[in-house]
């Protein structure tokens, strides 16, 4: 199985960070937030993994290399512009192969283990199912959500209560075929059209997600670590 961490972002919320390093990059308790998912995807041998990146992108491929020094591959998929996200995967689609893959918000941290995509691209493959999400309780900066979830595990654009898009994601590839590479596009329009179909399932996470968006998520992600 692949995986993609999405690494494009420009980070303008945490600048002056970002200024002079992409937010992929920036430390948390002694290592860069992206090294935290290259190694657990690692521990849950999961090896193949594209990196897209555009904003500084050239420090991130010097400082992260082939992976070799974490036991993986590591593929980059450069950016001119950040793509937005199904723009991004749709760009990186030849080098995620045929199969089901994995997608992981570079900016996030949670303690999900991301063994368990193998068992969800597996289940996938034998439906017509396009998506497979994970959502998490609603954070302060995000009190409405985004997508409800129905006990049989499919998710909903309509049921209350909603929760959050945790930006991990397992993906048919068939999901972005018409979605062109090189160009900006937003993920949110093709999981609402799959999700009209029942085409995209999903889980929630009752553990521990920070979207760190801001030098503050950046301090509380800190201490849990440091903790």
């Amino acid at each position: 199985m692949r995986a993609m961490i999405l690494a494009a972002g420009r980070g303008e919320r945490m600048r002056p960070l970002t200024d002079t390093l992409p937010k992929p990059l920036i430390p948390v308790a002694g290592k860069p937030l992206i090294q935290w998912h290259i190694e657990k995807l690692a521990a849950a041998g999961i090896k193949e993994i594209v990196i897209n990146h555009a904003w500084l992108g050239a420090l991130i491929e010097q400082t992260l290399g082939d992976g070799h020094q974490w036991g993986v591959h590591i593929r980059y998929s450069a950016e001119t512009v950040a793509l937005e996200t199904a723009g991004g995967i749709a760009t990186a689609l030849p080098l995620l192969g045929t199969d089901p893959f994995l997608v992981i918000n570079g900016d996030i941290w949670c303690d999900w283990d991301p063994a368990q995509a193998l068992e969800i691209a597996s289940s996938l493959q034998c439906t017509a199912q396009q998506a497979w999400l994970l959502l998490v309780a609603n954070p302060a900066h995000h009190p409405h959500g985004d997508f409800g979830l129905l006990p049989t595990g499919c998710v909903t654009d309509d049921t209350m209560p909603k929760f959050t898009f945790s930006g991990i994601g397992v993906y048919q590839p068939s999901l972005f075929a018409h979605t062109p590479a090189k160009q900006p596009a937003k993920l949110a329009p093709l999981l609402r059209d799959a999700i009209v179909r029942t085409l995209v399932s999903g889980a929630l996470h009752q553990g521990v997600w920070i979207d760190v968006g801001t030098p503050e998520r950046l301090n509380t992600l800190e201490c849990i670590l440091k903790s």
